[in-house]
């Protein structure tokens, strides 16, 4: 596995991959920093995938809106949390969905009733921070609410997309 870091206007961001895929975007000091990392890291600011998930970042602070598909993402976690981090990959640059919203989506796939409490842990332990746009995600009054980066950073990445905030 593969790290390197990105300088970024909300603070140094770790990007971590394997020979694959992206695995990994941490912003410095967000809650579980790479706690779904268990193999050791080398540095390496050339690897093919972590120069891309870097150009990719550059293009999002320019005000550009890449896609989260247009790199490789292979974020681990339960199932169910990979149900909500593909729901997240969906929400376009400037717009938001609620907890809410994303476990009713879910619930209606799987012919029940989802608490949008657990979507919330789903959408807190995302490692692929950013790219898998769970700053997106609000409350249903529309409050920011939690953000394992920070909400200052939540709502500066929110402000950057052009969100009016409340």
């Amino acid at each position: 596995m593969y790290f390197t870091e990105y300088p970024s206007p909300v603070g140094k961001i770790t990007i971590v991959c394997d020979d694959e895929a992206i695995k990994g975007v941490y912003i410095e000091k967000q809650l579980y920093f790479m706690q779904s990392i268990t193999q050791p890291l080398t540095r390496d600011d050339n690897h093919t995938l972590l120069v891309m998930a870097s150009q990719w970042l550059a293009d999002y602070f320019a005000g550009r809106s890449p896609a989260p598909d247009a790199l490789p993402l292979a974020p681990e976690g339960t199932e169910f949390r990979r149900k909500v981090w593909n729901i997240l990959r969906g929400i376009p640059s400037g717009e938001t969905m609620t907890y809410g919203e994303i476990a009713t989506r879910i619930g209606a796939a799987e012919g029940r009733r989802m608490s949008a409490q657990a979507i919330g842990g789903a959408v807190g332990h995302n490692p692929i921070s950013i790219i898998i746009p769970c700053h997106r995600v609000i409350g249903s009054d529309g409050s920011l609410t939690g953000y394992a980066g920070g909400v200052h950073v939540k709502e500066w990445l929110l402000e950057h997309e052009g969100v009016q905030l409340g």
